[in-house]
């Protein structure tokens, strides 16, 4: 195996698109909370499903470096069965290294149902319990996300791993199980990453707060918790980061010509845009601003990965942006 610039960490799924039109979507009207409502009991026509393999937070990150350049490659876990051949062969095709993916007999590739309504969606997950190996490689870049819900162990073998091997730079990504495990459990994991991305809502539950915190609280409080910089997404309002020297930032979304068709992976596209920037020596300034563009290319496709574009159409996408498009200082 060459040097690896980009070692992704997480599970890889399989997702399944169901297309839905014959739904309801009920929002609270004091709160940005909303609910997808299918008749209970009946029979709920779908307009089309697409499978896509070899997906997930951490497989999307690993698809968006190789598309940025850099030697990328996935530490997962999928089932020995036609499942985890599918997810071999896609992330192989996206010229992702998937020699540290394990195939482990008795489990089940993840599966993932999307009901997909409109340009949003609501994701039927499942985790099948894995035996997590750590990597035995040292690239420069870790990216820790999704993992299963009996996963804590594994948290404490990889900070072993990265205690032995100090030069590797850190970002996570937390996923549904890792906020769970709350911040005492990971608090050294959020304590050696070199950044860490998540949304506003996903920052609420992690700092265990409510929705009255204003950006600039959330962003010192996540940063509290020890990473040396903090990027926060917040839907149409962009994104809000905090950097090594607590200045904090704020990036708007990139407008594009062209509406979204499907919203899934424009979260993990702009962080590991943003730390594949960081990976090939831009400053945090510059790598903040390809996150939006990568994000918004892909929600004009169907999943996660077939949005993604090269390093070459995104330096050239920056060369020619609106002057709206530019970072500001937040304060």
């Amino acid at each position: 195996m060459n040097q690896i610039d980009f070692l992704a960490i997480g599970d890889t799924v399989i997702d399944d698109f169901i297309r839905l039109n014959d739904v309801a979507i009920k929002c609270d009207a004091h709160s940005d909370q909303c609910e997808m409502c299918l008749e209970w009991g009946g029979k709920i026509p779908y307009e089309s499903n697409t499978v896509i393999a070899g997906t997930g937070n951490a497989a999307n990150a690993a698809v968006c470096a190789a598309r940025l350049g850099l030697s990328s490659a996935l530490c997962s876990v999928v089932g020995d069965d036609l499942r985890g051949t599918q997810c071999i062969e896609a992330l192989t095709g996206e010229q992702v290294d998937t020699s540290l993916i394990h195939r482990q007999s008795g489990v089940q590739t993840n599966y993932h149902y999307v009901l997909w309504h409109e340009a949003n969606r609501t994701i039927l997950v499942h985790h099948d319990a894995f035996a997590y190996n750590v990597p035995t490689v040292k690239p420069k870049w870790a990216y820790l996300s999704s993992v299963a819900k009996d996963s804590l162990p594994f948290h404490h073998e990889l900070l072993k791993w990265l205690s032995d091997n100090p030069e590797i730079k850190l970002a996570f990504q937390p996923g549904t199980f890792q906020i769970q495990f709350g911040i005492e459990a990971l608090r050294a994991i959020y304590g050696r990453s070199e950044i860490v991305f998540c949304n506003k809502e996903e920052a609420e539950h992690i700092l265990g707060i409510d929705n009255t915190d204003d950006i600039k609280n959330i962003l010192q409080k996540m940063k509290a918790l020890g990473p040396k910089k903090v990027v926060v997404t917040d839907d149409v309002h962009g994104a809000y980061a905090i950097d090594d020297n607590g200045a904090m930032w704020h990036v708007p979304i990139y407008n594009d010509i062209k509406p979204p068709f499907e919203r899934t992976g424009a979260g993990d596209a702009l962080s590991s845009s943003i730390t594949t920037a960081l990976a090939l020596g831009k400053p945090f300034a510059e790598a903040l601003l390809w996150g939006p563009i990568n994000a918004i290319k892909v929600t004009h496709e169907i999943g996660a990965q077939k949005g993604l574009i090269s390093r070459e159409e995104l330096e050239k996408i920056l060369t020619t942006a609106p002057e709206s498009y530019k970072l500001t200082k937040y304060e």
